[in-house]
C-alpha cells in the first residue's frame, strides 16, 4: 500500500477512493456511473478494502489489465468495460497476453479458458504427458482417455452396502441422497470407494471419513429414515452435531474449530478466536473489530458514525434506526429516504435533520426545524402540529411517526387477550386494566412479549387454561409466571396462597421420595414434618410466610420474607 493517504483512505473510504482512481483514468464515464458499477463490484467491507488496497498500490492495472491482483480487480475491469470504459484495459491473460471478456484464475493470475487448463502431468496409466483430468484411488494423476473407473455404477456400489444396514431401502432414496452430497460422477466414485474400504463409516465412524461428502450423506439418509445409519458425534465435544471440519485426522464442528483456534486478542487481550489480523499481523478479536472507527460508517437514518446493523439500497443504518421510507422531504424537496418530524408530521431526511441556518422568522441561527431552504425556520417559530398526541387516543384523521407506548401495550393486549369489549371474568378484566395503566408502559410492553408470558395470558382468556393455582402449579416455575401468579392474586383474580410454605412442603416431599429406603425415610419425615414445619407454623402463628400480594411502593424498600 503505497501513501498514508492513499492507505487510510482505502480503509475508511474505499468505495470512494476506488471511484476517484477509476474517474482519473477513464473520462468518458461520469463520476456517478463509475460509483454504482464500484458499488455493484465491491460488495462488502472486506472485498471493497480488498479491491481498493490492490488499485492503490498499482494503479497502473486499470490501464494494463495484467495481473497480479485480486479477482475483484478483474471484475471491476469486466464491469467498466460493460459499462461503456474505453481507457480501461479489460483483463489480460497472464500467458498469452488475451483481453478477455471472462476469465479463469490461479491464485491471483488469471487466465483465458486455452491458457487455463489444468497443469499437464504425466498419466499414470498411460504415461503420456497431458492436463490432469482426475486422479485415482492412489491419487495419481490420470488424464482424460484414462479414468479410473472399474465399469460399476457408484450409486448401484453404495446401495449395495446400506442395504447390508437396512434391507427395505430403495435405490431411488441411496441415489438422491448420493446425488445431492457428491453431484460429480468422480466424486460418486471416490465416495463409493471410501464406503467399499470402510463400511463402519455409516454407522459411527463418521469423523473419521476421508471427504468432506460422506458426513452429508450420512446427514441425508438419517434425514430419509434409512434404518442403521448412525450419525457420527464430534470428537471434540462429544455432541452429534454437523462435522466436516478437518482437525487432527478427524472431522469436527465448528465450535472444536474456534477452539483450535484460540488466540489472544492483539488489542483487548482477551483469548478468543481472531477474525482478522491488523497491520502489524496481530489477532483482533471480533469485538475489537466491530468497535473499531474505522469499520464504523454513516448511518443515512440518524448521520452518525455507528456501527452498521443493516445495509439497504440507500447505505448503511445503525442498530437504532429503521429502515427509511422514500420520501420527498419537505425542507430541502429531494426524494430520498426520509423519517417523519414529530414537530410538523411531514417526511424530514437526515440532511435535514442536521441542518443549521439563520431562522427567516426571528434571524437567530439555529437548527432547522421547518420551512424550506429559501425560507427555513427554527423550533421556536414552527406552527405547532395539528396533532398533540397518538392518533389512536386522540385524532386518527392526522398523520403520526407511530403508536405511543401506551397504546403499543393495549394493542398487545388485544392479541392475547382479545377486544377490550370481549367478556373477561372480572379477575382477568382487572388484570388487563392493570397492565394497561401501568405506570410505566414500556416496562410492560416488554413483560408482554415474554416467552412465556404471552401464551398463558392468551390461554386464560380464551378459556383453555383454568384460572387456579394448581394449573399454575402445572407450568415451569419461572420468574416471570412466579411475578404473573403474584399480580393475579394482587388484583383478586387468585385467592391469596401462602407461596413460600408450599414451595417448602414441595421440596421437602421430593426431598423423602427421593429415599429408596422405608426405614432411612421415616427418621427424616419425622424431623421435617413434625419438627421444622410444625415449628414454623407455630412461629408464624397463623399468619403466611409469604408477605400479602399489595401494590408495593419502591419508597417502602425491598420487601422482607419471613422464611424458616
Amino acid at each position: 500500500m503505497t501513501g498514508g493517504g492513499l492507505g487510510g483512505r482505502a480503509v475508511s473510504d474505499p468505495v470512494g477512493l476506488v471511484t476517484d482512481l477509476v474517474a482519473a483514468a477513464e473520462p468518458r464515464l461520469a463520476a456517478e456511473q463509475v460509483r454504482m458499477v464500484v458499488t455493484a463490484v465491491a460488495g462488502g467491507r472486506a472485498k471493497s478494502r480488498r479491491l481498493a488496497s490492490a488499485l492503490a498500490e498499482r494503479p497502473a492495472v486499470l490501464a494494463d489489465g495484467r495481473s497480479p491482483a485480486p479477482r475483484a480487480v478483474g471484475d471491476l475491469l469486466v464491469a467498466l468495460r460493460k459499462a461503456g470504459a474505453q481507457a480501461v484495459s479489460p483483463p489480460c491473460c497472464a500467458q498469452c497476453g488475451k483481453p478477455l471478456r471472462s476469465f479463469q484464475r490461479r491464485g491471483q493470475d488469471w487466465f483465458c479458458s486455452a491458457c487455463g487448463q489444468q497443469r499437464a502431468a504425466k498419466c499414470a496409466a498411460c504415461g503420456s504427458t497431458r492436463p490432469v483430468s482426475s486422479r485415482d484411488r492412489a491419487g495419481q494423476p490420470r488424464c482424460a482417455r484414462c479414468p479410473d473407473t472399474d465399469g460399476r455404477d457408484p450409486v448401484t456400489v453404495i446401495h449395495g452396502i446400506i442395504t447390508g444396514l437396512d434391507p427395505d431401502v430403495s435405490q431411488d432414496t441411496v441415489a438422491a441422497a448420493v446425488r445431492r452430497a457428491a453431484p460429480r460422477p468422480a466424486y460418486q466414485r471416490q465416495l463409493a470407494r471410501a464406503l467399499e474400504e470402510r463400511p463402519a463409516l455409516l454407522t459411527g465412524e463418521g469423523y473419521l471419513a476421508p471427504l468432506r461428502a460422506i458426513p452429508r450423506l450420512i446427514e441425508l439418509l438419517h434425514a430419509a429414515g434409512v434404518a442403521g445409519i448412525v450419525r457420527p458425534e464430534c470428537p471434540g465435544c462429544h455432541r452429534v452435531v454437523r462435522i466436516d471440519k478437518p482437525l487432527g485426522g478427524a472431522r469436527v464442528c465448528r465450535t472444536c474449530i474456534a477452539r483450535s483456534r484460540i488466540e489472544q486478542c492483539g488489542r483487548c487481550g482477551a483469548c478468543r478466536e481472531p477474525v482478522t489480523r491488523d497491520d502489524q499481523g496481530r489477532p483482533l478479536c471480533a469485538n475489537c473489530f466491530i468497535t473499531d472507527p474505522a469499520n464504523q460508517e454513516t448511518c443515512i437514518g440518524c448521520g452518525r458514525r455507528r456501527r452498521v446493523e443493516r445495509r439497504t439500497a440507500d447505505g448503511p443504518l445503525c442498530s437504532r434506526c429503521p429502515a427509511l421510507p422514500v420520501l420527498t422531504c419537505s425542507t430541502c424537496g429531494e426524494t430520498t429516504p426520509c423519517g417523519i418530524s414529530r414537530m410538523t408530521g411531514l417526511p424530514w431526511c437526515p440532511a435535514c435533520q442536521h441542518r443549521q441556518a439563520a431562522c427567516s422568522a426571528c434571524g437567530c441561527h439555529a437548527p432547522v426545524a421547518s420551512g424550506t431552504l429559501a425560507g427555513p425556520l427554527c423550533a421556536s417559530c414552527t406552527a405547532p402540529a395539528p396533532w398533540t398526541d397518538c392518533p389512536s387516543c386522540s385524532d386518527p384523521g392526522h398523520p403520526r411517526p407511530g403508536r405511543c407506548a401506551r397504546c403499543l401495550v393495549s394493542r398487545r393486549l388485544d392479541e392475547l387477550m382479545g377486544p377490550a369489549s370481549r367478556a373477561l371474568p372480572p379477575g382477568l378484566r382487572a388484570l388487563r386494566h392493570q397492565i394497561a395503566a401501568a405506570e410505566h408502559p414500556g416496562t410492560a410492553m416488554r413483560w408482554l412479549t415474554k416467552p412465556v408470558i404471552a401464551p398463558v395470558l392468551s390461554d386464560l382468556a380464551a378459556g383453555r387454561m383454568p384460572l387456579t393455582h394448581q394449573a399454575f402449579d402445572e407450568l415451569p416455575g419461572t420468574q416471570a409466571l412466579a411475578h404473573l401468579r403474584q399480580t393475579l392474586v394482587a388484583v383478586g383474580a387468585l385467592p391469596e396462597r401462602d407461596e413460600e410454605m408450599i414451595r417448602l412442603e414441595a421440596f421437602l416431599a421430593a426431598l423423602l421420595d427421593s429415599q429408596q429406603d422405608t426405614e432411612r425415610r421415616r427418621l427424616p419425615h419425622r424431623y421435617l414434618i413434625w419438627h421444622l414445619i410444625r415449628r414454623l407454623r407455630s412461629r408464624n402463628n397463623g399468619s403466611p410466610a409469604t408477605p400479602p400480594a399489595v401494590p408495593h411502593d419502591p419508597a417502602a424498600g425491598p420487601r422482607r420474607h419471613r422464611v424458616p
